[in-house]
């Protein structure tokens, strides 16, 4: 059996769900879809100057910043998370000294990752700023927020049901 996580061994019955940061998702969507451009660079630069550069060297450092831009996606929740997003961002932009057009696939994905971060701290701000309104709503009126409350919002249909 798979060993549980902290997380797993502390729950218990009744706690609520830790909301996951948005930001740490977006990163995460961006650095993934650059290991795919970075692997197909790869293959590109491959058949482009494979007769110029070693191809040895060409596949390992490719499939190198592949593997690299998948793992870091494991440490963006850190706090120097990402500053290492924006290093991969540099180095895929200077992958355009090997092959020119990928300045421009580095530079636009250096826009994304500056977009996911700062629309991820954004959206994580409203989250919590909910999710505090929410809490202070829910401890003034204890009796509404009750799991066996009657539903009021919800208009009673006397219907009967329909045939098939």
């Amino acid at each position: 059996m798979a060993r549980l996580t902290k997380a797993q061994r502390d729950w218990r019955p009744g706690m609520p769900k830790k909301r996951r940061s948005t930001k740490v998702m977006f990163a995460s969507v961006v650095l993934g879809l650059e290991a795919f451009v970075a692997f197909f660079a790869t293959l590109a630069i491959f058949g482009l100057h494979g007769s110029s550069l070693p191809r040895p060297v060409i596949l390992i450092v490719g499939l190198l910043l592949s593997v690299v831009l998948v793992a870091a996606c494991a440490v963006v929740p850190r706090k120097w998370g990402p500053a290492l997003g924006w290093v991969l961002q540099l180095v895929l932009i200077a992958t355009g000294f090997v092959e020119p057009m990928m300045f421009v696939v580095g530079v636009l994905f250096a826009l994304c990752w500056w977009y996911a971060l700062r629309a991820g701290i954004r959206i994580d701000r409203e989250n919590a700023q909910r999710d505090r309104e929410q809490t202070r709503w829910e401890a003034e009126h204890p009796d509404e927020t009750a799991p066996g409350a009657a539903n009021t919002t919800e208009p009673s249909t006397n219907q009967p049901p329909r045939s098939p």
